[in-house]
């Protein structure tokens, strides 16, 4: 007599499954997987992380006089292997949709290649990234310290490719890059938020940036900041409405200190300095200090509720 009961638990999943894909129109899968591997994209952007830094994220051994060639190598490995996950991406959306099937490999090829395209102006753009942390952070001790070390390096660093595979048509490819940042770092952002050049999280833990947020350029994060969405409209069969603008706009040189918490489609205006444990659901004035105590005095509300209008004159 078998220890466990096998036979009956695999038909009882089975039964569970196939419930399943009848309530969601799931076709059978004949052909196997038909979506994204999370660890396929995993090892692409390890690798791309050693293409865009090969003498600090490459391999241990790597030298100088020989990084353009591992940069070559890892470079083609990487961009096959976001090839086959960007196909898979298409086909399944296509078949989701009930889309022509036939251009798949045409669009996945040349969202890849556009994609490699960028790759320079990507590095570019973390390099401010990296400038910002060291200079914004005084206990860092150098650029490469910032570089191996910090984990809101590490989540720009993800951020910047899952934004442009985002941007793309490849929005599952773009999620998944973003959470595998997500998992080691606890900073959430979504691929599709806007973020300027020169942008700190500093320590990070708890940072929440929803999809539709526009940061502008030199802005300086802290943990467990949130830059959410205040309302969930619906749409007239009860289901939330996608792709509203319904995150917060954040100026350049803004700083927001820990647990902040700015929610709808607001402006924190150029140069404001914001608070820890504050919540906003209004715009803030440019150049403003808002903190619990001018909060309160602004509005006679309870610390942390924000009233309407606020000026760079109401601020302790």
């Amino acid at each position: 007599m078998a220890v466990f009961d096998i036979d009956e638990i695999v038909g009882s999943l089975y039964a569970v499954r196939q419930r399943w894909r009848d309530e969601q129109k799931r076709a059978l899968e004949p052909g196997g997987r038909d979506l994204p591997s999370r660890d396929a994209l995993s090892e692409v952007v390890d690798a791309l992380k050693g293409v865009l830094f090969p003498m600090r994220l490459g391999p241990p051994s790597l030298r100088q006089d020989s990084e353009n060639f591992y940069v070559a190598h890892a470079l083609d490995a990487a961009l096959h292997g976001l090839l086959a996950q960007a196909r898979l991406e298409l086909q399944y959306i296509a078949r989701r949709e009930a889309k022509d099937s036939e251009a798949v490999e045409a669009r996945a090829l040349q969202a890849v290649r556009s994609f490699a395209q960028r790759l320079p102006e990507i590095r570019a753009r973390l390099d401010t990234d990296v400038i910002a942390a060291y200079h914004g952070d005084p206990a860092a001790g150098s650029v490469d310290e910032v570089l191996l070390c910090y984990p809101g390096v590490l989540a720009m660093i993800h951020h910047r490719l899952a934004h442009e595979l985002y941007g793309l048509g490849l929005p599952l490819l773009a999620r998944i890059v973003a959470e595998l940042a997500h998992a080691q770092t606890g900073i959430d952002i979504h691929p599709g938020a806007q973020i300027g050049a020169g942008f700190f999280i500093d320590h990070g833990t708890g940072v929440v940036i929803g999809e539709t947020s526009v940061i502008g350029q030199r802005v300086r994060l802290y943990q467990a900041v949130t830059l959410g969405a205040k309302r969930f409209p619906v749409n007239a069969d009860g289901h939330l409405e996608k792709g509203l603008a319904r995150h917060p706009i954040v100026e350049d040189d803004v700083v927001i200190y820990a647990g902040a918490t700015i929610l709808g489609r607001v402006t924190i205006g150029r140069g404001a300095t914001i608070g820890g444990n504050v919540w906003i659901t209004q715009d803030v004035a440019p150049g403003s200090h808002v903190t619990q105590a001018s909060l309160r005095s602004e509005a006679g509300r309870p610390a942390g509720v924000v009233a309407a209008g606020l000026t760079a004159g109401a601020h302790s």
